[in-house]
């Protein structure tokens, strides 16, 4: 379903009505269902297969996730930054927003069925605890990325090098964006909030979908100036929702098909 941003607000409810059949469709079978019927490594003992990332009551109400039912992982971790590669010019902040949430499984350091509340009732642990039948990641099938982050794409990064900030009118930017090699975003406001994204060769332009690479901004507070800014995570290229790109070509859960680099040439004007 397409639909602009404004109009959000007004097709929350029966959006709400289609979560479940549309989560189940993507979720149920794939390399994130944890159950004994899923993709994963291992099989949980427990046949709830959101309870692995997600809970009802009871969340880390301070995680950048919605209700997120797993223990964010500290680190610490090494960033790409220290690579020093004379092409990164973005301010890179410590790892953290949405990424963590992912890290929670994908750096190895924790059982992946350690979660804050468990099924049922009279199980929450804000320490955390094993539901049982998985432990650590450990590449197979799905890839444990460790706690050294240099060999893979940036992260908790200012996009192009910064620009954007919440003070610049909804729509397309406008302005000029540090690093010139990078497409112009598009932002829109929702809720009093900004939210940013790059649009991507599918679906409607200039209405962010969920095959837009999405860009985050920090709860921390972190930009230039202390301003509010767009920055790159784990979830502006992936969608952990969406299987359908698996392939034996495809990495899993792209937001879209990087046939012909679609993925980065989204965000890389080259």
């Amino acid at each position: 379903m397409k639909m602009s941003v404004n109009s959000c607000r007004i097709l929350i409810v029966p959006m709400l009505l289609l979560v479940g059949s549309i989560a189940n469709a993507q979720i149920v079978g794939s390399q994130h269902d944890m159950t004994a019927g899923g993709n994963a490594q291992g099989s949980g003992t427990s046949d709830q297969v959101c309870v692995y990332c997600h809970t009802p009551h009871g969340s880390d109400s301070s995680a950048s996730a919605p209700l997120w039912n797993k223990v964010f992982t500290a680190g610490p971790f090494a960033r790409y930054s220290t690579l020093n590669t004379t092409t990164f010019d973005s301010n890179e902040a410590p790892v953290g927003s949405v990424s963590l949430a992912c890290l929670s499984c994908h750096d190895g350091t924790q059982a992946m069925d350690v979660v804050i509340n468990s099924p049922g009732s009279g199980g929450w642990n804000p320490a955390g605890g094993s539901i049982g039948g998985l432990g650590v990641m450990t590449g197979a099938p799905v890839p444990m990325l460790e706690t050294d982050l240099t060999d893979d794409h940036p992260i908790s990064m200012q996009y192009a090098a910064g620009g954007p900030v919440d003070s610049d009118t909804d729509g397309i930017f406008s302005g000029t964006l540090a690093d010139p090699d990078f497409n112009a975003p598009f932002k829109a406001t929702v809720n009093g909030q900004p939210i940013w994204w790059v649009d991507s060769a599918v679906g409607t332009t200039g209405t962010r979908e969920k095959s837009d690479m999405l860009l985050y901004t920090r709860n921390d507070g972190i930009g230039s100036g202390g301003t509010v800014e767009p920055f790159v995570e784990c979830g502006s290229c992936h969608d952990p929702h969406n299987s359908s790109t698996q392939s034996a070509t495809q990495v899993a859960f792209l937001r879209i098909s990087n046939t012909a680099s679609q993925v980065c040439t989204a965000c890389h004007d080259k």
